[in-house]
């Protein structure tokens, strides 16, 4: 099977035998830059095919957010030929990607210790929920990780109950520690000619991705709780009510403080000893906030974005998607690619000297599978 794409990953071949999101996002990241990647699917398919709605044109477009550029082969691991052409797959690969629980793909010979035996330059990554320790038998839902690592404890209003994330953020995230890791690995391999096991769990890297709330308790001691908006460390750092709605508030230090004060016309804040510098004023936010509050109560929030923006005052509308892609839009920052007759978020990387491809839809259910097949025989 001949590659015609270009990318600073070219030339690379990628099983994917993950599904579900955080494999096939880390995958398609790298496929848009030129990776080779088949995507291994039971007869039944990827999950996600069946997750909707949203549809377009019938298939749900949340397996169309995260499977573009990639070619599909149904295998039945149970079948004899099938279980061939996967081992096959594997033996030729320069990158394996899989997210089974621990363990799974041990008795289909495609284990780690399996497909290096034939294939020792393998870049073999597993993507888990909760590692391959005493949480290996742990179904890995993101929403689980959610709870577990206490990002559902900080989510919602103080009083109320805790909420999730409007996405799946561990699982995201995930993808992209796994791709990073590939990537660290294949470099490792230039330089020494072996490859070696990638490994991610989701609660390792939620525990990474809360920062500074899991910082200020490892290193601090502390326990962070639910503050609706409001950052703990940061203020003002949060929406705050206009004429006609609310905006977001940033000052992330003293300069743009003083600044937001400036456009506000509260030019005698900045040198008030409670809210001169950040500590101050995040310890004295309740005496703070109503003053700020009083002088925005006199315009539109579009006219402050406008003005406090122009001032240097990070600052921003709370928008739905669509406000998202239409300031993006607006912005020349191209967010959306249409491959085939299939639009889909551009690629956020960007190379000077090797853009991103946008080659091939997301595959139906087998669409490459006759090809794969007679190309594995070779």
């Amino acid at each position: 099977m001949v590659q015609h794409s270009t990318g600073p990953l070219a030339g690379l071949l990628v099983a994917d035998f993950s599904r579900i999101l955080a494999g096939p996002y880390a995958t398609m990241l790298l496929a848009d830059h030129g990776a080779q990647v088949i995507k291994v699917e039971s007869p039944g398919g990827d999950d996600t095919r069946t997750w909707m709605p949203p549809t377009r044109d019938g298939v749900s477009t949340y397996y169309l957010g995260i499977n573009r550029n990639k070619r599909s082969i149904a295998l039945d691991l149970k079948n004899p030929d099938d279980l061939a052409a996967a081992q096959e797959l594997a033996r030729r690969a320069d990158v394996l990607i899989e997210n089974f629980r621990p363990g799974g793909l041990a008795r289909f010979g495609l284990d780690y210790d399996t497909v290096t035996a034939t294939n020792e330059k393998v870049v073999y990554a597993s993507i888990s929920g909760f590692g391959t320790g005493a949480g290996r038998d742990f179904p890995g839902y993101d929403l689980m990780v959610q709870a577990i690592s206490g990002l559902m404890s900080l989510t919602g209003d103080p009083d109320g109950s805790p909420y999730r994330a409007g996405i799946s953020v561990f699982d995201v995230m995930a993808g992209l520690h796994a791709s990073i890791g590939i990537l660290a690995a294949l470099h490792h391999r230039g330089e020494t000619g072996r490859g070696q096991h990638v490994e991610v769990n989701l609660l390792s890297s939620a525990l990474s991705g809360l920062v500074n709330h899991s910082s200020g308790y490892v290193a601090g001691g502390t326990v962070p709780f639910r503050m609706g908006n409001a950052h703990p460390s940061l203020f003002p750092y949060e929406p705050l009510p206009t004429a006609d709605g609310e905006l977001i508030v940033i000052a992330g230090n003293d300069g743009q403080f003083r600044k937001l004060c400036q456009v506000l016309d509260l030019p005698d804040l900045p040198d008030d000893p409670r809210f001169g510098r950040n500590q101050d004023r995040t310890a004295n936010r309740e005496q703070l906030r109503p003053l700020l509050v009083q002088r925005l109560a006199n315009r539109s929030k579009d006219e402050w974005f406008r003005d406090l923006l122009a001032a240097g005052v990070p600052c921003a509308p709370i928008n739905t998607i669509d406000g998202g892609v239409a300031l993006a839009e607006e912005l020349g920052l191209d967010p959306v690619v249409t491959v085939g007759d299939v639009p889909g978020v551009r690629n956020p990387i960007t190379f000077s000297d090797t853009p991103a491809r946008y080659e091939l839809p997301p595959p139906g259910l087998d669409e490459h599978g006759e090809e794969i097949r007679a190309w594995l025989k070779n």
